[in-house]
């Protein structure tokens, strides 16, 4: 990756990161956005599940603790177990591992109605206290925007970079350069950038229609540095198998939607 931290121990302001007895996990990767609403969770899931497929082992950590949605794309329901004083995470259909609020709510349309510390505090025993076993890599679903949730998360976890999901609307783009330059005062590389909800296409007569105004993600490249990875389209079809919980079937049944996104961001590693 080309950019470098001071210190992959040392977080900003020289804060210890979490450390995880259970295993080795490979590559730790926050997936942010610089507001809610642009499909980041999708996108997360759909990251780890073209990477399950390829064959290395993945979990999600859940850190939207105030707005958890990880076990409704995936289907999964019911109370996290533990052992031996670790918490264990849930297995996907596809041996996905995941771990979020929902999983220790006693129903999982409770509210989370807590403070900043707290929600870190929560995010850290995720991932100090969860047995993930080897990974090769575990996905962080930030919480969105670019306030102090998402702030200490960054802080504590061992991140070796970002991936930033955004939609089309300049003033989206305009919060794009601020997650990259939070990403960068916190001495985290940005991966690379998704562009959600770029286009429609019309089932009837093809007709791409750029409901949020043209791409900017080349621009934004240009102007920032930093790899864009792809667009992605609105497609009713994926939508509603995350409603659903069968997200993981999205690339059997769509095999070019993601391919472009997850081959550049490989290109990173």
């Amino acid at each position: 990756m080309s950019q470098e931290t001071q210190n992959p121990n040392r977080g900003h302001g020289n804060i210890p990161k979490s450390t995880n007895p259970y295993g080795d996990i490979k590559h730790v990767i926050a997936v942010m956005s610089g507001k809610g609403g642009v499909g980041k969770s999708s996108v997360t899931a759909l990251l780890a599940t073209w990477l399950k497929e390829k064959g290395y082992r993945v979990g999600i950590l859940d850190a939207d603790i105030t707005g958890p949605s990880i076990p409704k794309l995936f289907g999964i329901k019911g109370k996290a177990k533990s052992r031996e004083g670790a918490l264990l995470p849930a297995i996907t259909v596809k041996g996905i591992e995941v771990m979020s609020i929902n999983l220790l709510l006693d129903k999982e349309d409770q509210p989370v109605i807590w403070r900043g510390p707290i929600i870190s505090g929560v995010v850290k025993q995720f991932y100090e206290e969860v047995d993930w076993g080897d990974l090769d890599f575990l996905l962080v679903d930030l919480p969105p925007g670019t306030g102090d949730a998402p702030l200490t998360v960054m802080q504590f976890l061992p991140l070796d970079g970002i991936v930033v999901v955004t939609s089309p609307q300049e003033l989206v783009g305009l919060i794009v350069r601020k997650s990259i330059h939070m990403a960068k005062t916190m001495n985290v590389p940005v991966v690379g950038f998704v562009e959600n909800m770029s286009y429609l296409q019309c089932p009837k007569c093809g007709e791409v229609i750029e409901l949020f105004g043209r791409s900017k993600g080349k621009q934004v490249e240009e102007e920032t540095g930093i790899p864009f990875l792809g667009s992605l389209p609105l497609v009713p079809d994926i939508t509603r198998l995350g409603d659903e919980g069968r997200i993981e079937l999205v690339h059997h049944l769509y095999p070019d939607f993601f391919k472009q996104v997850a081959e550049r961001f490989m290109e990173q590693f």
